[in-house]
């Protein structure tokens, strides 16, 4: 068996997608994720390995990578968790911002600090989940900006300590139809509204953010690290509309 693809938050929108998407290419799969039936039941369809746990604990983290990791290392780790959290400032806590940071950057660094002896030993590649909310400045993201610009930092910052064995880059996607995004998107109206102001007016699906990542984990990009790449129908540098 060839060193398999782990991927944390296998049940989410993206991560689901991703791992369909691997599997279509043949790739070995390790799932991971806090909801044990609902991993076993992707496992089962995917014919992959699943080892339920929680990345805010560290523990937990170690036993995921020592059961993802094979003879020939680990080939790629996507890291497919995240939050959404939207408030304005005077409703911010200390907590609000611990809590992000803790699942979005702090767990992404200590899976790949724990995954990084495997990963080299493959020559893998690590992708990492942002959001283009980081570098577009929108109301009440506050939160989920600083969050995932920490994640930025990071992916950068690895992809220059782990070169050249092992790739970093960061997906970073506009506002996506995933039950991640429910609170917003379960709002006909807003969800038109916000899809309205894409180029490519529509929403993104998790299979957009997927396919890059997938692109990204294997041999296909074997020259690109270090980069935060858009899906995001070009509302981060077009505007169609005066």
């Amino acid at each position: 068996m060839s060193a398999p693809f782990l991927i944390f938050g296998a049940t989410g929108g993206v991560g689901s997608a991703l791992a369909s998407k691997l599997h279509a290419k043949g790739h070995p799969l390790v799932l991971s994720g806090r909801n044990e039936e609902a991993l076993s039941k992707s496992a089962d369809q995917l014919g992959a390995t699943h080892v339920a746990g929680d990345v805010t604990h560290e523990d937990d983290l170690t036993h995921i990578v020592e059961q993802a990791t094979t003879d020939d290392g680990i080939a790629g780790l996507a890291f497919c968790v995240g939050s959404i959290d939207l408030k304005p400032l005077r409703r911010i806590t200390s907590d609000d911002l611990t809590a992000a940071f803790q699942l979005n950057a702090v767990s992404a660094a200590l899976a790949i600090q724990k995954a990084a002896p495997a990963l080299k030993k493959a020559k893998g590649s690590v992708v990492l989940f942002s959001t283009i909310a980081v570098d577009q400045g929108f109301t009440n993201h506050a939160i989920v900006s600083a969050a995932k610009g920490a994640v930025e930092g990071l992916g950068r910052a690895l992809a220059a300590d782990l070169a050249p064995d092992i790739r970093v880059n960061i997906v970073a996607p506009s506002l996506m139809d995933t039950q991640l995004a429910a609170s917003i998107t379960q709002s006909e109206a807003m969800a038109q509204g916000i899809a309205k102001l894409h180029p490519i007016p529509r929403l993104g699906e998790a299979e957009d953010a997927a396919a890059l990542a997938a692109f990204l984990l294997t041999d296909e990009s074997p020259w690109i690290t270090g980069q935060v790449m858009r899906v995001d129908g070009g509302r981060s540098h077009l505007r169609t509309k005066g």
